[in-house]
């Protein structure tokens, strides 16, 4: 089969690789008939080390597919299915997963990271834990929500994540940082949660006036101690309730610990790329909370399902590129390049 290998940095081809096959009881293959490159993807396509990982390391975590086989001990999930596969594989059983942290599974871990997990950016895909991991939709593959559908295995439920990470709440000022697609989905979330004022921090117009459209009131361009300024010119000089942290980069923490307010939450759900932070001294006396971490999308999926196939939120809109599996490297390249939001992948 085909799947996507990442060797070392900027070097990612679509390679064939042994087909996936059951290993494990409770292990199910599914036939990708969606996937889509994650703004996450691209820290190793910009510093993995040659041989970090031995024969390459097998590329994406979202996807969309068909079940064609399970393993002897699946009950829940059946051949045929449409079903979505999110980032993290769980068990579903265990004491995180029961209390709705599947990203701490006991038993679990992630796609395309390397290790137990391949890649989802492939024509197929093994899942660990199937019964716990995959979700079953009853709508056609060909759908016209799919692209929305897709969002579920990661991004929109990423961003659902950073806005109840940061207690976003009716009536309380809500600033979102990063314009890429969790930051986008943190918009719709944020308004999905009955936020009134929402501050996109944002560079792009094209993304900018998408926020706009899910429901960002205000939008900063602005960096560092200036777009500080400005957020808190637009809040009468307090700061907001909540900061979604979208990004991951160290002027983004930077950033969030200056324009929330005392008693105010930053919800992170970008994967840190910074050294550890001092949010000690100062930032004690202001009573901030900082939470947040992988989003447990799994236990999200049917809070946000019905919402998306009743149209009232539309998160497939942050795809803006459509491609096939051989295209997968010029999709990279279009991210990096900032020529394209997300990419979506059609094996």
């Amino acid at each position: 089969m085909r799947a996507t290998v990442m060797h070392q940095a900027g070097d990612v081809r679509v390679e064939t690789i042994p087909d996936a096959t059951i290993q494990q009881p409770t292990d199910a293959i599914i036939r990708i008939t969606r996937a889509c490159i994650c703004g996450s993807d691209l820290w190793p396509y910009h510093d993995l080390q040659p041989d970090a990982v031995p024969g390459g390391r097998r590329m994406g975590h979202e996807a969309i597919g068909i079940v064609e086989e399970i393993g002897s001990d699946v009950r829940r999930i059946r051949r045929g299915q449409l079903v979505i596969m999110p980032f993290a594989f769980s068990d579903g059983g265990c004491l995180f997963c029961d209390e709705g942290l599947h990203t701490s599974c006991l038993h679990g871990g992630f796609f395309g990271v390397g290790g137990e997990a391949g890649g989802a950016q492939a024509e197929a895909l093994r899942v660990p834990l199937a019964d716990g991991t995959l979700y079953p939709l009853d709508v056609g593959a060909e759908d016209a929500l799919m692209p929305s559908l897709l969002t579920l295995s990661d991004v929109m439920g990423t961003g659902h994540h950073a806005a109840i990470t940061a207690r976003v709440a009716p009536g309380k000022p809500v600033a979102v940082i990063g314009d890429g697609a969790v930051g986008l989905c943190g918009v719709i979330a944020a308004k999905r949660l009955g936020a009134e004022q929402i501050i996109m921090l944002g560079r792009h117009k094209a993304r900018t006036d998408l926020a706009r459209a899910f429901g960002a009131t205000d939008i900063v361009s602005a960096r560092g101690e200036e777009a500080i300024a400005q957020v808190r010119a637009l809040t009468g000089g307090h700061g907001v309730h909540s900061v979604l942290e979208c990004v991951g980069a160290e002027a983004a923490i930077t950033t969030s610990l200056g324009i929330v307010r005392p008693g105010g939450t930053i919800g992170r759900v970008g994967v840190p790329h910074y050294g550890p932070q001092e949010v000690g001294g100062p930032f004690f006396y202001r009573n901030i909370a900082i939470a947040g971490g992988p989003a447990p999308v799994r236990a999200y999926i049917a809070d946000l399902l019905p919402d998306i196939m009743e149209g009232r939120i539309e998160p497939g809109r942050v795809f803006d590129r459509t491609i096939a599996l051989e295209e997968v490297p010029a999709g990279y390249r279009a991210m990096d390049n900032r020529e394209a939001l997300k990419v979506m992948i059609r094996p």
